[in-house]
């Protein structure tokens, strides 16, 4: 006799706001959602609660309940860690916040790129006009 395998199908949205499908079986245990922890209460979770730097990041998220996530927050100005509860609408302004980051990193990177290459061809220029620049340099 083959035995039936229960379980039901549970839509997750990611910070990053990609939705997963995840597969829920019934010999999983499940934590009680009045064992879960509440959420704490709505901030900047790019801040440091240590030092007041805003560059944490979460180094690991697990969903927590239905509307919350589990965070892992590290600081790389001063080293603190920490693990909180956050709501859904607090964790997805911190997302916000990490991809604005990300742009002014790139818009950065790309900026300085053009710069350098800008100074590398005004040297070579320089070079070919003193000459500098020999055949056996290739």
């Amino acid at each position: 006799m083959e035995e039936e395998t229960r379980h039901r199908v549970k839509k997750v949205v990611l910070p990053s706001g990609k939705t997963i499908e995840v597969v829920l079986f019934s010999e999983r245990l499940e934590i009680e959602p009045a064992a879960r922890p509440p959420a704490e209460p709505a901030q900047d979770l790019n801040v440091c609660v240590s030092c007041s730097s805003a560059m944490v990041f979460p180094a690991d998220w697990a969903e927590s309940g239905p509307e919350n996530w589990s965070v892992v927050l590290c600081c790389p100005n001063c080293g603190h860690e920490r693990t909180g509860v956050f709501a859904q609408h607090n964790v997805e302004r911190f997302d916000e916040q990490l991809e604005e980051g990300a742009d002014v990193l790139a818009r950065d990177y790309r900026r300085l790129l053009r710069s350098n290459l800008a100074e590398e061809i005004d040297r070579f220029v320089a070079a070919l006009h003193v000459d500098a620049v020999l055949p056996e340099d290739f």
